[in-house]
């Protein structure tokens, strides 16, 4: 009998294995959220471009006394260039350029107005309130450095900069087999024998729940040199293969063998959990291959625990893990094996009940769960009120 591969180590033999991807593709600004930058990206203008009030008040051109002699208005966008005299004002406001010749701005609350004349109630320094002439970054400087992960504030700034593209690390080409002569396409018609499959569509959907758009569906019949021939292609043709079933020891699961002989190197076969004891990682070259349980809650188990950390380690993230945090059971459960378990459950705001229906092929326990609470080994129940450990689930 076999050795099984104990889950911490099955963790660590993923983030070993499945390295960053160096190839790096063009995406439009607005589409590149979630990537990280292939190359330093630096400030091709000023930002500000020029001096800019940081306020609605009035432009200065500063002297002795508290009044100041009104001549105009600089809203924001205009072009015109007001030349002002010492003790001379414009109405300004925020994010207006700031005529070259005033050197502050008050704010409107502190002005009073009479007619074509301002009084301000206290004097200013010179540059109150005026963003200086690039101040967040300066023509030439660095603005994002290389790996910088792209989120919403870096789109933003990179917009301002007037970037429309940028150079990213290319997410990983996925493709999704399934095996089984049982499984037909839902829409048509259910003989006798058969069952729908659903393992592609989940992960499909799991996939692009995670913003991997760049996925392909293969299905192979229980037959070896047709599961040769396929696996043979798309490993050579993508970074990321998931295969869902076949990875048995039955008469007619042939991916185990069909992996071996086309020299994927093993990392692990069988995980000490449950569910998803029958499940393979490997590489050859620099595809990453999972080959995961048929059983569609044992498949998607195993993806959140296993291929997720892979695709994070391939985008060349650093934190690779989705979150585990400590709650409060509001139910019992009680184990039998020793092997430890991923339990369906829902967590609320500290809180997690586990769910009835844990076996591997339960898709409807699965379908409302948001977490999945860790049974260790050593641990054989759990009572309500007990504090267990729970993986917050990207639903």
């Amino acid at each position: 009998m076999s050795i099984m591969t104990s889950i911490e180590e099955a963790i660590q033999l993923v983030k070993k294995h499945s390295r960053p991807l160096s190839k790096s593709t063009y995406k439009p600004v607005e589409k590149a959220g979630g990537y990280k930058l292939f190359e330093n990206i630096y400030a091709p203008i000023n930002m500000p471009p020029f001096r800019q009030s940081a306020m609605d008040g009035y432009a200065l051109h500063l002297n002795d006394s508290l009044t100041y002699h009104f001549v105009g208005e600089v809203k924001a966008g205009d072009a015109h260039q007001p030349v002002l005299k010492q003790g001379e004002a414009v109405r300004i406001f925020t994010g207006a350029p700031v005529p070259d010749t005033a050197n502050a701005v008050i704010m409107q609350e502190k002005v009073i107005v009479n007619g074509n004349t301002i009084s301000i109630q206290n004097k200013v320094g010179v540059n109150a309130n005026i963003r200086p002439l690039g101040e967040q970054v300066k023509k030439g400087e660095l603005a994002l450095a290389k790996n910088t992960k792209l989120t919403p504030a870096a789109i933003g700034y990179l917009s301002s900069l007037g970037i429309s593209e940028v150079e990213v690390f290319k997410k990983p080409s996925i493709a999704l087999i399934t095996t089984g002569n049982e499984l037909v396409e839902a829409g048509t018609d259910l003989v006798y024998g058969k069952i729908y499959e659903s393992n592609s569509r989940m992960l499909l959907s799991a996939l692009y729940s995670l913003k991997f758009y760049d996925v392909n569906i293969h299905k192979v019949e229980d037959d070896y040199d047709k599961t040769l021939s396929k696996l043979d292609t798309v490993i050579d043709e993508n970074d990321l293969v998931i295969i869902t079933g076949g990875i048995s020891v039955g008469d007619y699961d042939f991916v185990g063998k069909a992996l071996s002989a086309l020299g994927v190197a093993e990392h692990f076969y069988k995980v000490k959990q449950k569910p998803g004891k029958p499940l393979f990682f490997g590489t050859k070259k620099n595809t990453v291959v999972f080959a995961l349980p048929g059983n569609p809650a044992a498949a998607l188990t195993c993806f959140y625990v296993y291929v997720y950390i892979a695709l994070q380690k391939m985008m060349g993230h650093e934190a690779v893990e989705l979150p585990r945090v400590e709650a409060r059971s509001v139910s019992r459960f009680k184990k039998f094996g020793d092997r430890p378990q991923f339990l369906k459950a829902v967590w609320n705001n500290g809180d997690v009940e586990i769910l009835e229906g844990q076996s591997s092929a339960m898709q409807q326990t699965f379908a409302i769960s948001n977490a999945l609470v860790f049974m260790r080994e050593d641990l054989l129940n759990i009572e309500i009120g007990d504090t267990v450990e729970v993986i917050l689930l990207p639903v």
